[in-house]
């Protein structure tokens, strides 16, 4: 475990830097500013720290110049150790099953991911489009595909209800009963017409990744690239460039929310393990509101005995749905603020009392207020500023050698990935 620069204070004249204990880490870091504050220079440079001490990171990027950012600054000795995971390299897709479950824990919250991910995506005020029937599909659905040793995809949901050829010979893989109930019960004695309507509707919420190709391939394959838990354990570099210019926003937040869900999944795995031998590993979010399900709530209060130091930003508090702005004002130990909206001011000043609305409207760029916990305890409010980029340590040569190495070690050939889809799917 490894302490790390946040930045500077600067107390009566003298310089020192902020500094964020290894054990403090674990109750996690919250940083909330308006665009082009010096947010994303923060994390840079605290995720390069965690890299060049040894540490295990991974650094979720919507926007792909913090990733761009890390990659040219990586030392030699460490390489090795960085998993790139970047969607818009075609030709080498990575696997990213959501449904690819370990054992009968993970499936269920797995599926349970999987109905949250879409209540994100189409419904999230949860105003009704996706409902409780959609749910009850999903969620059987799900379930069915995961049946038997070769499991299965999301995108190999919608073939069972047009497919009764796979239907009948995944529902001969089941073993639950209320799953093979609505098979046998209850869709069996729904009405052709009753089961189209429904089926339209149903369908369309596949489509826009069914229909994508880059979609089609890293969601489709049965088998997830590289697993997030054994990644954990060995301290590897997890750089996911989810560039919303490169992929497009819909494709960029349903890869994020899939790799948060499995990294969560990863994380509760790690309760098999002995509490010693869970290294210490550190979790980088930009616009962390784009990738978080209700779910996301356990994870903050149950990461920390799991070993998982989570770091999270975003714009404006309003962009946080109730129920997770509070989880992350409640359960976040270190808190710290750029210069924020008015409407966030107004909030902030009671978090970081004594400080007032306009303190946290006039702030220069790249200056912030902080709340640091520190020994377990949380700080009085101070000011801090961000540390400058560290310098280029790597050539262009240097990040060449990364994008081969993950294209052999996690990526498949294009053309392989199509024709087992082929089959999967049609």
């Amino acid at each position: 475990m490894n302490n790390v620069h946040i930045g500077v204070n600067e107390y009566h004249g003298r310089k020192r830097f902020i500094d964020y204990a290894a054990e403090d880490r674990l109750r996690h870091l919250y940083m909330i500013g308006k665009t082009g504050v010096g947010k994303s220079t923060v994390f840079q440079n605290m995720c390069l720290q965690d890299i060049e001490a040894g540490s295990g990171a991974c650094f979720i990027d919507p926007h792909g110049e913090s990733i761009d950012w890390i990659l040219s600054r990586i030392p030699e000795h460490r390489l090795q150790d960085v998993v790139l995971f970047d969607p818009s390299d075609t030709e080498y897709p990575f696997g990213l099953n959501l449904l690819e479950a370990h054992d009968e824990f993970e499936k269920d919250f797995l599926v349970n991911e999987c109905i949250q991910i879409f209540y994100k995506l189409f419904d999230p005020k949860k105003s009704g489009i996706i409902g409780p029937q959609f749910e009850h599909w999903l969620r059987n659905a799900a379930l069915t595909v995961m049946a038997g040793p070769e499991g299965g995809s999301i995108l190999e949901i919608p073939r069972l209800f047009v497919d009764k050829e796979f239907e009948r010979r995944k529902r001969g893989l089941l073993k639950d009963p209320l799953v093979i109930d609505f098979w046998t019960k209850q869709m069996a004695k729904t009405s052709d017409f009753h089961k189209s309507e429904m089926l339209n509707y149903f369908m369309s919420k596949f489509g826009p990744f069914l229909n994508n190709a880059m979609m089609r391939n890293i969601m489709g394959q049965h088998t997830s690239s590289c697993d997030l838990k054994a990644l954990m354990d060995n301290r590897a570099i997890v750089l996911a460039n989810l560039s919303k210019g490169k992929i497009g926003e819909m494709n960029a937040h349903m890869l994020g929310l899939i790799l948060i869900s499995r990294l969560q999944a990863a994380v509760l795995r790690r309760a098999k393990d002995a509490p010693e031998s869970r290294a210490p590993f550190y979790l980088y979010v930009d616009e962390f509101q784009n990738f978080s399900t209700d779910t996301f709530i356990s994870l903050l209060s149950e990461s920390r005995k799991y070993g998982l130091g989570i770091h999270l930003t975003n714009q404006y508090l309003t962009q946080l749905p109730d129920q997770i702005r509070d989880s992350v004002l409640g359960n976040v130990g270190t808190m710290l603020s750029f210069e924020v909206s008015a409407e966030d001011a107004k909030i902030l000043a009671d978090e970081f009392a004594p400080m007032s609305e306009s303190d946290f409207m006039g702030l220069p760029r790249f200056n912030f207020y902080i709340k640091l916990l520190i020994d377990g305890k949380t700080s009085e409010v101070f000011s801090g500023t961000g540390l400058p980029p560290a310098p280029l340590a790597a050539t262009r040569e240097t990040r060449d050698h990364v994008i081969s190495l993950n294209r052999l070690a996690y990526g498949y050939p294009r053309v392989f990935v199509e024709e087992t889809l082929k089959h999967q799917l049609n």
